[in-house]
């Protein structure tokens, strides 16, 4: 079974319908969110139950859209946390990807600015790793995107999407090696993305950054994973009773491998380890559990088949 990511849009009125559809369907919410009299629901479905999706949704004045980066948590980097670098493109980066159902974090360099001294600290490449992929937001010049793009490429094992002020074929030819993609004209500036050819820039970084994903998506199918994310958010939230008093909108995070829990690591690793998946396996039998860098969160990275020789 194929599932695709959307998003449904709709009223309040009769929502839970969908939501009984959709796990009926053998679907997965990922996200809902309630916004005054409109409900968005971000999740993952059956790719032949689309069309019935949508025929019961048409009478709620609901809509179906693709939503190819539901299920992704995706780390938009800035060079620093200074007013030159902050907030407008970062921020308006991170928000429009969240339109398309990403989950983003915003990571500002302690040490990012100047090509002389541009530096990446272990804890920040740890923290960009635990994500599906990177995008780095560099200025308007050149030498710098080239003088400073080595440095921070060291140590990322996640793909690296590149946006800077220089055309897209510069930046191709100026970082070497190739990073997964790229994305010119969107440098450093000053205003809010309002005007029609700065929105288009911002479609082009969702076009680039879902093929990327989707080329990800490509590999992890080739040695499938043990259990899908999906799944092991459901069973988290059935099984630990502390995550429904998390306060953050999204307690548990699903990953393209894994998912991140927001509680403490010290007092609920172990619980997590020895949570039943089927009878006789254990979460701890087909992830990896350790502390996340961000917050002393869980990271719960699924194992491919290849390794457990099993599919749950």
């Amino acid at each position: 079974m194929i599932l695709v990511p959307i998003t449904y849009k709709g009223g309040v009125f009769r929502h839970d319908e969908i939501l009984d559809l959709i796990e009926d369907m053998g679907g997965y919410i990922i996200q809902k969110h309630m916004i005054a009299q409109e409900v968005v629901l971000q999740a993952l479905i059956p790719k032949e139950d689309i069309e019935i999706l949508k025929t019961v949704s048409r009478p709620l004045a609901g809509e179906v859209k693709p939503a190819p980066l539901v299920g992704t948590e995706i780390a938009v980097v800035s060079m620093s946390l200074e007013i030159h670098h902050l907030p407008h493109a970062s921020c308006d980066v991170a928000e429009y990807l969240r339109t398309a159902g990403a989950k983003t974090n915003m990571i500002g360099l302690a040490r990012g600015f100047g090509k002389r001294i541009g530096l990446l600290s272990d804890e920040e490449r740890d923290i960009i790793n635990e994500h599906d992929l990177a995008i780095y937001l560099f200025g308007n010049f050149e030498t710098c995107i080239k003088e400073k793009m080595p440095t921070f490429r060291r140590g990322i094992q996640v793909p690296i999407v590149v946006c800077g002020g220089p055309t897209k074929e510069t930046l191709m030819k100026i970082i070497d090696p190739p990073v997964a993609g790229y994305i010119g004209g969107l440098g450093r500036f000053m205003h809010r993305t309002k005007e029609p050819h700065e929105l288009a820039r911002l479609d082009e970084i969702v076009e680039e950054v879902s093929r990327v994903i989707d080329q990800k998506r490509t590999g992890i199918a080739k040695d499938p994973l043990s259990v899908t994310p999906a799944r092991l958010m459901d069973i988290i939230l059935e099984n630990v009773p502390a995550i429904h008093e998390v306060t953050s909108p999204i307690p548990v995070v699903v990953q393209m491998d894994g998912t991140r829990v927001k509680l403490p690591y010290d007092p609920y690793a172990a619980e997590i380890r020895e949570i039943e998946i089927e009878a006789g396996i254990r979460i701890a039998d087909v992830c990896d559990i350790r502390p996340s860098r961000m917050r002393d969160y869980i990271l719960l990275k699924v194992k491919p088949f290849s390794e457990t020789g099993m599919l749950v």
